[in-house]
Parts: structure tokens; sequence; C-alpha cells
């Protein structure tokens, strides 16, 4: 992995509550799932790249799965963004927005699980998966308390966008796993008004 994919793996783990980054190195996805799976870890999570850029990402839960391979676009660490804030250890909210099928609700899920699903809400960390258009939006704030009441939003960053690319049933295996969906950009990109998130 390159540098910037290592400065990326570091900012996953500052979002994801007890992870921890591991240089991949040659091991292949299938030995790296069985000593994920014997290490009681509950998801993996593999971040490629190409040409020493991150161009997409594999998240599959274990024991049992699902896997989803996501492209990965608009990739921007926090030292990228403008008026970033710093981030607490504290376990943020999640909120998981317009994921509206059937499809939508299995990817949400796997996204959302990722996360405690008991916040810490005195860290005013919130994590957010927005879909539109079949493009999951990655944003994380902080809420910000102003004069009169007022609240604002402060990013902390990592920012990224996500594009569902396969959803397999399992864990991650090429020659034998069965997809319960994947993208045909052939039958799929024809209408600009269908969506499957």
């Amino acid at each position: 992995s390159s540098g910037i994919n290592a400065e990326y793996g570091d900012e996953l783990v500052n979002v994801m509550p007890n992870s921890e980054y591991v240089k991949r190195g040659k091991v292949d996805m299938k030995n790296l799932v069985k000593q994920a799976v014997e290490n009681q870890y509950s998801h993996i999570v593999v971040l490629n790249e190409d040409l020493k850029k991150p161009n997409s990402i594999v998240v599959s839960h274990l024991p049992e799965g699902p896997t989803a391979t996501f492209r990965l676009t608009s990739v921007k660490l926090k030292k990228q963004l403008k008026r970033h804030g710093n981030a607490t250890n504290h376990r943020p909210e999640v909120i998981l927005n317009n994921f509206k099928t059937r499809l939508g609700h299995s990817v949400g899920r796997m996204l959302g699980s990722l996360f405690h699903m008991d916040p810490e809400f005195r860290g005013r960390n919130v994590v957010t998966f927005h879909n539109q258009r079949d493009f999951i939006f990655f944003r994380r704030h902080r809420y910000v308390f102003k004069k009169n009441a007022k609240v604002g939003l402060q990013e902390l960053g990592p920012r990224l966008t996500l594009k569902l690319r396969r959803l397999q049933k399992g864990t991650f295996d090429t020659t034998g796993g069965e997809y319960e969906w994947y993208h045909n950009h052939k039958n799929m990109d024809v209408s600009r008004r269908t969506f499957f998130l």
C-alpha cells in the first residue's frame, strides 16, 4: 500500500470504533477473511488502490457475510478539508438516509453495523451515509453549539463517495460465491431514472 492509502486507512480506523489498521501485503482475501474469523473480528474492510489512489473498498460482515464491493471516488482526507475539526474518541451516532429498496436496506444495515449501536452522545459526533441516485456519500461531523441556542455542523473528515458494484452472499469468494446483486453497466446504466438503492 502507498503512503496515501496507509494515511486513509488510519483515518478510517479513527472513524470506526474498536478497529485496527493492518497492512495487507500479498495476503489473498480468502486467507485474510479466515484469519479475521479466527481472531473473532465482526467485519473486515479492505481498501484497494490503483496508481497510489484508493479506488475501491470491500466490506465483509463476518463470519458468514454478506460482502459488498464499492467503487470509491471523491476521497478527501481530513487535512484536505477547509476548517475541519478534530475528532474525539466518542462512539458516533450513525445516520442512514434514503436507503429505500430491499437492496438499499441490506446495504444500509451492513454499513450501519460497522459502528456501535450505542452512540456516546456527549461526544456530539455524527457519521452519515446518504444515498442519492445510487451514490452513497459518507461524511463525519460534530455538532457545534453557537450563541442564541443555534446549532451548526463542523466536518471532521474523511469525506468519500461510494458506488455499490457487487453484493455477495457469504464472505469473499470470487470463484464459487453467489452474488445477490452486481452492477452490469451495459444493462443498468441505460436509464437515468432507475435506481437500485
